[in-house]
């Protein structure tokens, strides 16, 4: 795992909660050290804070994504304002928490984003994915998926999807006129339900939607008011 955080108290604290849990750290103060030390030797997991001196966080996960890296990150804030998180998801991280925060949260988090990438039950309580597709390709209301080649396309045009995006598309095409709960969502996508607080899941609903609405088309992905969502052709 890869630290970044410029607060030497917040960093020294957070370094030895998360050896203590058991995971091996190298934590660095700033963005520059960050990118060095993620092009060195490339963690697991990244944990970066956004306002770092010089190179800040988001700067860091744009530079790392434009590189073609899809390692989880986990974004460090004290910003709370909608756009200041929305900023983070665009830039391409996986999740955040707000500081102040309960190393318990950090971990859960972490343990989530981990889930997502590791081996099928490798951990435990990984929640299994839908049946496997024999060519890896998938179609549904006009969407095309290539799931080995992490390619989608809506009619001829290809979607520049995040990888937390295209895995939402994923879950919505397999189960295409499938209404999906809030919770089954979370746990598919990010192995932890984050409450009825989170705007997590209504953030990235609004990003695909961006990405595939088109002018005239239908509308693929529907709201079902206090349940969840589903893809279809209207």
């Amino acid at each position: 795992m890869l630290l970044a955080e410029d607060d030497r108290a917040i960093r020294h604290a957070l370094e030895r909660a998360l050896t203590l849990e058991g995971y091996q750290v190298t934590a660095v103060v700033d963005g520059v050290e960050a990118l060095a030390q993620a092009h060195k030797t490339p963690p697991d997991v990244l944990v970066l804070d956004v306002m770092m001196p010089g190179i800040d966080g988001l700067q860091v996960c744009r530079v790392l994504r434009a590189e073609g890296d899809r390692t989880p990150i986990l974004m460090l804030t004290a910003l709370v304002e909608t756009q200041d998180r929305i900023a983070g998801l665009d830039a391409g991280a996986d999740d955040y928490v707000v500081k102040p925060f309960d190393v318990e949260e950090v971990f859960a988090r972490l343990r989530a984003l981990l889930r997502r990438t590791s081996p099928v039950g490798a951990l435990t309580g990984v929640p299994k994915p839908p049946p496997p597709v024999p060519d890896g390709r998938i179609e549904a209301a006009g969407l095309r998926m290539d799931v080995q080649a992490r390619r989608a396309w809506r009619g001829t045009r290809e979607l520049e999807l995040t990888r937390t995006e295209f895995e939402l598309l994923e879950l919505l095409v397999r189960n295409a006129g499938i209404v999906l709960d809030h919770s089954t969502i979370y746990d598919r996508i990010w192995g932890y339900d984050f409450g009825p607080g989170s705007k997590n899941l209504a953030v990235y609903v609004g990003y695909l939607r961006r990405k595939l609405d088109e002018p005239g088309a239908a509308q693929l992905i529907h709201t079902v008011r206090g349940v969840g969502y589903v893809l279809r052709e209207d």
